[in-house]
């Protein structure tokens, strides 16, 4: 009960601000029956004038509410389905900026998450240079002179976005209760997806380990790198990692100032994200240019790995034979691949799917290079694909997702940037390696270890099985036994159950009670 009413207490103050910064304009009020109607229009009185856009509104709600909900804002802006494309791409724009808190708190967490005095590690340690929700960088200097950036987890912010996450759920359960559309979006499922990809924000010691994982990915790529990570001086609230003395790739007069070929610098971006998803299913999810920095070597350095994507097998050759298939003008391939995947379920006509690929595929043929978006492409296809009853692939969202934001990218390098261009080479590559000969051969060279890891449990599968066997003879035979335990555990539910129901009438009773008499 009482975490109902601290529940019912944040999701008034949520109703307040949203209410305030006029988001609840945003409400068609003519499908609501009336008392909602009444509702939305008593709200909207404490609304204060602004000339702002539906994005700005929302947004500076979202900020207002603080981290928690910027962070569901930002997550939002991947699942479409869930929010419709419109407001998912107002959400795109919504930047997870915050006040950086005390220096004297990050020095004292640095100190704490080390087990050391800051100044016996960081002779120097500066202030912070950028903040957001979860956690904010300074640029500070070991013993031995070398720059380093520390990213420092900030204090409280487990138990802030634990309690906004309860509620949350409180929310999704509330609605899925009460709304077969709820239902259909699984938005319980939702929260827990936003749940689990914050904890893994809210460990840094993981963010390293995806800095690392990459790093090995991408060894011998020729125009991408990221930073080291000093492991060392690395903890759960703390990541140390080199600091990256370069150009910022949104700093495009130091870029040219510099000398560097921004075409060939838009054309590698494109490049280095489809390389990741496709060669490694293991890409940066954030690539907007404040991450994107050129060093001295002219190679794109990223930062700021709290959000990746992962692509399996299946999802990469995907990926990969769609955008082929547009490339090539083949809709009949690219409608197979969907039915293949499993993502269309089979009752559906290939020849029908196709015709709606077509429809999509056709018109981009008829445009200039420059005008042809990949993202928006995909964004379409996802769209007809709901027609023919394509369950909601969260993975696939998050890759369209951060390809709206790269191809935005690699066009405000290259105005006149030819996206499939770019792309053909490294999708070139991935069909060449895995659906060519020497692909092939692999697969039936792990086809045939997977067959002979099948034999090799056959010994224990039967045994299982005829243990399963001899229970299931027992049980028809004898009946079902319930262990006392479990016995005492049903009538002691039961009871609970019981207690509940009574305490419930006694309380209607009550209500009655009062009502009658204050009538009399």
């Amino acid at each position: 009960m009482i975490a109902a009413l601290v529940h019912l207490a944040r999701l008034s103050r949520v109703g307040i601000v949203f209410a305030r910064e006029g988001v609840l304009g945003l409400i068609d009020p003519r499908p609501l029956p009336w008392p909602a109607r009444a509702a939305l229009r008593c709200a909207r009185l404490i609304e204060r004038p602004t000339s702002g856009d539906s994005a700005n509104r929302l947004s500076a709600a979202l900020t207002a509410l603080g981290p928690t909900y910027v962070k569901l804002g930002q997550f939002l802006a991947t699942r479409p389905d869930v929010v419709g494309v419109a407001l998912a791409r107002d959400l795109e724009s919504l930047q997870d900026r915050m006040p950086p808190f005390p220096q004297a708190q990050a020095e004292a967490a640095v100190a704490a998450a080390l087990d050391r005095p800051l100044r016996d590690v960081f002779p120097t340690f500066g202030p912070a240079v950028a903040a957001a929700s979860i956690a904010q960088v300074h640029r500070a200097e070991l013993k031995d002179g070398r720059v380093v950036a520390v990213k420092v987890l900030r204090p409280g912010v487990e138990h802030r976005f634990k309690a906004d996450l309860a509620a949350f759920f409180a929310v999704a359960r509330m609605a899925e209760d009460w709304s077969a559309d709820a239902r259909r979006l699984r938005l319980i499922e939702v929260v827990q997806t936003l749940a689990r990809t914050v904890t893994i924000e809210m460990d840094l010691r993981l963010e390293a380990a995806a800095l690392s994982e990459m790093a090995e990915n991408t060894r011998e790529d020729p125009d991408f790198r990221v930073p080291t990570v000093d492991w060392d001086l690395t903890a759960r609230d703390v990541l140390t990692l080199e600091w990256i003395d370069g150009t910022p790739l949104n700093d495009q007069a130091a870029l040219r100032a510099k000398g560097l070929d921004l075409p060939h610098l838009g054309r590698a971006v494109i490049q280095t994200f489809l390389r990741h998803a496709m060669r490694d299913g293991f890409f940066h999810a954030d690539m907007h240019p404040g991450n994107l920095f050129v060093d001295q070597d002219g190679k794109l350095v990223a930062v700021d790995f709290g959000i990746m994507g992962r692509l399996g097998a299946k999802e990469r050759r995907f990926l990969a034979e769609i955008l082929h298939g547009f490339i090539t003008r083949d809709y009949r391939r690219t409608a197979e691949i969907h039915f293949e995947a499993g993502y269309v379920p089979p009752h559906h006509s290939v020849e029908s799917f196709a015709q709606a690929i077509r429809a999509i595929g056709e018109p981009i043929h008829n445009r200039a290079a420059e005008d042809i978006s990949m993202a928006k492409l995909l964004m379409l296809l996802f769209e007809v694909t709901g027609l023919f009853d394509m369950r909601t692939r969260p993975e696939l969202l998050l890759l369209q997702k951060t390809m709206v934001v790269v191809e935005g990218v690699g066009r405000s390098l290259d105005t006149k940037l030819d996206i499939w261009t770019a792309a053909e080479p490294v999708v070139r590559e991935w069909m060449e390696r895995h659906l060519g000969p020497a692909g092939r051969l692999e697969d039936a060279a792990q086809g045939a270890g997977e067959v002979g890891r099948f034999f090799g449990q056959m010994p224990a599968l039967l045994g299982r099985a005829a243990r399963i066997a001899d229970q299931l003879d027992a049980a028809t035979r004898d009946g079902i036994v319930l262990d006392p335990a479990t016995v005492a555990a049903i009538g002691a539910a039961e009871a609970r159950r019981n207690r509940w129901t009574a305490a419930a009438l006694w309380v209607i009773a009550v209500l009655l009670a009062l009502l009658l008499w204050q009538s009399l």
